[in-house]
């Protein structure tokens, strides 16, 4: 069993940055594969990027979301860079057992899920 607790949400400016974390229990999640998704109001839960062997983006937040892991504090990052009034969503971390060579983009394909975190921009 995958603990997953996500942080660094909150309210930021138009162009502002944040930084999502998502900590994890359990050593084992070294070798799963970390997605991050998004949900805004009245839309469907959205793929914005996965980390596995390599990294992937969604076209959207390609060159300005960086994701990244630290194995040593079992905690993968979401860096995101000029932040639109778009990218207002909640923002959930997932994880699967395994690493693969695809970016794995849908919601199904994920067992453990945080709890989310929000993130609003202003415009």
């Amino acid at each position: 069993q995958v603990q997953l607790v996500e942080s660094g949400g909150g309210l930021v400016q138009a162009g502002d940055s944040l930084r999502l974390s998502c900590a994890a229990s359990g050593r084992t999640f070294t070798t799963y594969i970390v997605g991050w998704f998004r949900q805004a109001p009245g839309k469907e839960r959205e793929f914005v990027a996965s980390i596995s062997y390599n990294t992937y983006y969604a076209d959207s937040v390609k060159g300005r979301f960086t994701i990244s892991r630290d194995n040593a504090k079992i905690t993968v990052y979401l860096q995101m860079n000029s932040l639109n009034a778009e990218d207002t969503a909640v923002y959930y971390c997932a994880a699967d057992p395994g690493l693969y060579y695809n970016k794995r983009s849908a919601p199904e394909e994920y067992k453990y899920w945080g709890q989310g975190t929000q993130v609003t921009v202003s415009s």
